[in-house]
């Protein structure tokens, strides 16, 4: 597959980026992204900063308009929530801007309540002997591995037969990077400077880190919260982008924690879903990005390669997973600050860490580095995009994996941006979207503890996901309808059948360690 290689000059652009209210604002105004798709749709024309700019059908409608209200020549849109709704959870929409020379520690948003921030990560394993029950965690999530409804009892049994499977090339690749992943230790990292951050600009907070699949587990933050007797929550995913198998299976979990618990119905929160188009977040991924360019000989021949952690295409396609739609529109934000200093570098967007037989988004980050091996490029410049901390993914897929494939297809000279870590400009930027955020928390909508079907205010948990799904349903398969014949539909499904049905035989082989496959030596060259 041909991966698209892009200049800066719109001219020369292999795709333009939608305009929209919430683009065309983001230029001169902070905001937290707070559920913008509750707010109205795409297919309107509205009016920014004077101006008017349409939004082209192809518009994501999670990114568009939440700052409408601010101008004066704002047309309505048609709204996914009733005004009356609306009304009672939000302040006057021109609150939600805030612009960039405003000192946000001016206007007192304490009082007597007790500020808790709660950051969400993936979490990863800290020795090489965590690996295999934390890859069990992983693939438990039925956010990760989807399987038929009809076949939900299998996620278990099925997560234990691939940890047990993956483990052993998992480990040497945790071994190489130094027997465990730094994630948690560069999490507490940035907690602990986003608190000084705060505490700066007059807002002391508590910030708590809650992982999903590994220490400290989301539960055991929320413990901590509840003890420190936190009256208003800002959840912060430290994933730029959202999509439905990171921030999603994050606050899905959270939303489940939520339900069952009497203090957590009445705590006050709201949701930062994704800050990627935030200008401090940003200007600090151009800033690092500008430093590493200066490295090579020509700086100015060399190919600025985003890569992005890949999703299945079903999320997108199927789920309506913003996640790639958010990916190219953060590429084009950076390489548009870029431009700004004169770096007019060619660039690309291509996904890694695919695993297993579904598709996933394209290009791919390997299949892309051949290709422009290929096409003669000799400089290139990996940055790692929906990255926020090092880990595996970058460790080793990135600096060992795709530099030996650069270097095996023709490229002279290979380079890496660094994670954002604590980058001062990073750090201070995610403290104002806590801040910013705050007018905007909320106490759940219900009367007693059996009424917890309302909705809990813009930008909370419950809220946010329901928007993808209003029905509450689980995320869909890849494949919606099950035909009869030689279709499409059919031989997936019937594919699919057949798999489980495999993976089912080979995990009781694994585990009672009888049967044809131990009799036959087979089984033992899986080991």
């Amino acid at each position: 597959m041909n991966s698209p290689i892009r200049a800066p000059s719109t001219s020369s652009c292999s795709y333009i980026r939608p305009h929209s209210c919430r683009t065309c604002a983001s230029r001169n105004f902070k905001l937290p992204l707070l559920l913008p798709q509750a707010i109205c749709t795409a297919q309107k024309l509205h009016r920014c900063s004077g101006g008017h700019t349409e939004a082209s059908s192809n518009v994501n409608p999670l990114k568009t308009c939440i700052v409408g209200k601010f101008s004066p020549g704002w047309s309505e849109a048609q709204p996914l929530v009733s005004k009356q709704s609306l009304n009672r959870h939000l302040l006057p929409v021109e609150a939600l801007v805030t612009s960039t020379t405003q000192d946000v520690s001016d206007t007192p948003l304490i009082g007597d309540d007790k500020i808790g921030v709660l950051l969400l990560n993936l979490g990863g394993p800290e020795t090489l002997d965590d690996v295999q029950p934390f890859l069990f965690n992983l693939f438990a999530d039925p956010d990760i591995i989807r399987l038929p409804r009809l076949f939900s009892f299998l996620q278990k049994p099925l997560a234990q037969f691939v940890s047990v499977l993956r483990a052993p090339k998992s480990k040497e690749g945790y071994a190489s990077i130094g027997g465990g992943s730094p994630l948690r230790r560069m999490t507490d990292a940035q907690a602990e400077e986003l608190r000084k951050s705060l505490f700066e600009k007059n807002v002391p907070a508590n910030v708590y880190v809650g992982m999903r699949y590994w220490h400290p587990f989301t539960e055991e933050a929320i413990e901590l919260i509840k003890r420190d007797g936190i009256t208003k929550l800002v959840v912060l995913p430290l994933y730029p982008q959202f999509s439905i198998s990171t921030s999603g299976s994050s606050l899905r979990l959270l939303e489940s924690i939520f339900r069952e618990d009497e203090y957590l119905v009445n705590m006050q929160h709201t949701v930062i879903p994704s800050w990627y188009q935030r200008e401090g977040y940003i200007k600090a991924m151009a800033n690092l990005i500008e430093k590493e360019l200066k490295g090579f000989d020509l700086p100015e021949k060399v190919m600025i390669f985003f890569s992005a952690h890949g999703v299945p295409v079903a999320y997108v396609e199927e789920a309506g997973d913003p996640y790639k739609a958010e990916m190219e529109e953060c590429v084009d934000l950076i390489m548009e600050e870029l431009e700004k200093r004169k770096i007019t570098n060619a660039y690309t967007l291509a996904y890694q860490s695919r695993v297993g037989p579904v598709e996933w988004l394209k290009p791919y980050t390997d299949e892309t580095i051949i290709e422009l091996g290929k096409k003669g490029v000799k400089s290139l410049l990996a940055v790692p995009i929906s990255f926020v901390s090092e880990h595996i993914e970058t460790l080793e897929e990135i600096d060992v994996e795709y530099k030996e494939l650069a270097l095996e297809s023709g490229i002279e000279n290979w380079g890496r941006v660094p994670a954002l870590g604590c980058e001062p400009t990073f750090i201070s930027d995610l403290a104002d979207a806590v801040i910013e955020s705050l007018p905007y928390v909320g106490a759940m909508a219900v009367s007693n503890l059996e009424a917890r079907q309302s909705l809990v205010p813009l930008g909370s948990v419950e809220e946010l996901l329901a928007a993808y799904d209003s029905q509450r349903r689980e995320l869909p398969p890849p494949i919606l309808v099950w035909e009869w014949g030689w279709t499409k539909s059919a031989e997936t499904w019937n594919g699919r059948a057949a798999m489980i049905a495999v993976l089912l035989l080979l995990f009781l082989e694994v585990t009672t360690g009888e049967g044809f496959l131990h009799q036959w030596g087979i089984l033992p060259l899986f080991r």
